[in-house]
């Protein structure tokens, strides 16, 4: 097998164009969805095999769509070309539609199954190196199986160094099925005898479809010349077609992901309890705690520790951070910030550096400056916190009053007493202080002390007459 192609080294000169095959009907996934759509590490099945496309240096990239294609072409996005298969009478038959768009093509023509998201980048550049250093017209991508089952076999000559066919396993003889090295239905073609070869196929096969593996045998007919690239991972060409084969893919990739952040510095303490997205990026020495769930767009710094039992979402968090036991959800973290146990940032949070969220907070579209501490037990809702304010225990924002959500700013260096409910729109100024169970109506000037509590009020010997009136209750 040939050495992997180093980032710097050189693609071929020969243009290629992918065809991902896309138009399945997804019947066994019992899904509305198409199964392409579905994701794997917060990312539609699809989009691993169009970015392995793309990164492996493709000129133009179409989909061959069929089944819901308004949602594939939705998703995916228009930057790239679609062909329509309405019918779906196998792979040839996929390919055939896109002669069209292709037809004119002098290049190669890359074929990859859209439902086959362990296929990489680095083993298409292998394949497409394989095939222009050969000159062939074909070059399969195969794979060695202890069980083939269901996959096609590749029909070898006696002395095993050259292709003479495939055959799907329900058209194989009993020896056929016997074979190990299975077809992984990515294929390189030369784009002129790709097309030519397709006008001959017939579906005279048990399932009576068209099937691009025919041309392979078309090409050992006319003498030409088919290639194969063996690859030294056995689960490369492994597609999904139910929601179990769904879940043993997304492990398999989720240690790839789990791997390469270990590799590049970061300790996963419990790699088994631990779910990491594909997108998300991880600083070197952070530390991620078990029970973690770090999804979507979501960028972690240096020296942080995360978990155990957090849960990040679409969210930046800086440097040194340390969240425990929480939720943060399309909110920003800045260095050194403390977060949990039990808290609760909802989307549009910002908060500096320095700060400390303590336990049971929620914050809703809040802004907090830096070297803040918000304590325990307190909601934060359309708010602004400046700089070396302290949050009491229990200090609540009422920005909705049943119509119209209002903003509530507190100013630097403020002294909120616990309970305090700031009744929005209101501000606080700076170098304020409010007094514990005070209700903030009204707008504090810097300096001021705000009280707004009813003045208390003991009634001596109450007690003792509220007792003398009930005997007999306790």
């Amino acid at each position: 097998m040939p050495a992997p192609l180093s980032p710097d080294q050189p693609m071929s000169q020969t243009p290629i164009a992918a065809l991902v095959l896309a138009a399945g009907k997804s019947t066994r996934m019992k899904s509305k969805t198409p199964k392409t759509l579905h994701k794997l590490l917060g990312k539609p099945i699809i989009h691993f095999l169009l970015e392995a496309v793309q990164e492996a240096g493709v000129e133009r990239t179409i989909l061959v769509v069929g089944h819901q294609a308004d949602a594939v072409k939705e998703l995916v996005g228009p930057e790239y070309e679609y062909v329509l298969q309405e019918e779906q009478l196998g792979t040839g038959h996929a390919v055939i539609m896109a002669e069209p768009l292709l037809g004119d093509w002098k290049g190669a023509v890359l074929v990859v199954p859209g439902d086959a998201p362990l296929i990489t980048a680095g083993v298409l550049r292998e394949l497409i190196q394989r095939h222009t250093s050969s000159a062939a017209a074909a070059t399969v991508l195969t794979a060695v199986l202890d069980d083939a089952g269901s996959y096609g076999r590749i029909v070898r000559n006696a002395s095993a160094d050259s292709i003479v066919g495939i055959v799907e396993a329900k058209d194989a003889t009993s020896e056929e099925l016997k074979i190990q090295e299975i077809n992984t239905s990515v294929y390189l073609f030369n784009s002129v005898a790709l097309f030519s070869a397709l006008k001959s196929i017939r579906p005279a096969n048990a399932q009576g479809e068209y099937y691009l593996t025919d041309v392979v045998g078309h090409f050992v007919r006319e003498g030409l010349i088919v290639d194969a690239l063996v690859s030294s991972d056995p689960d490369i060409g492994r597609g999904i077609n139910t929601r179990v084969e769904m879940v043993e893919l997304s492990a398999i990739l989720r240690d790839r992901v789990q791997r390469e952040l270990m590799l590049s510095g970061v300790t996963i303490v419990d790699p088994a309890t631990t779910h990491i997205d594909a997108g998300v990026q991880i600083g070197q020495d952070t530390i991620i705690q078990p029970f973690t769930i770090l999804s979507g767009v979501t960028d972690i710094g240096e020296d942080c520790e995360i978990g155990p039992g957090a849960r990040i979402t679409d969210s930046k968090i800086g440097n040194g951070v340390s969240i425990k036991d929480s939720f943060v959800v399309a909110s920003e973290v800045g260095d050194g910030t403390r977060i949990g146990p039990f808290a609760n940032l909802r989307p549009g949070s910002t908060v500096g550096r320095n700060v400390k969220i303590g336990d049971f907070i929620e914050l809703k579209g809040t802004d907090i400056a830096d070297n803040v501490s918000v304590g325990h037990f307190a909601y934060l809702g359309d708010a602004s916190v400046g700089s070396g304010t302290n949050v009491g225990a229990g200090v609540i924002t009422c920005n909705w009053d049943g119509a119209v959500k209002s903003k509530t700013i507190i100013g630097s260096n403020v002294f909120l007493g616990s309970n305090t409910t700031l009744v929005a729109p209101v501000s606080v100024g700076d170098g304020s202080f409010t007094a514990a169970g005070s209700v903030i109506t009204e707008n504090v000037p810097e300096d001021a002390l705000a009280i707004g509590r009813a003045r208390q009020i003991n009634k001596e010997e109450w007690a003792v007459r509220k007792r003398a009136e009930r005997p007999n209750r306790h």
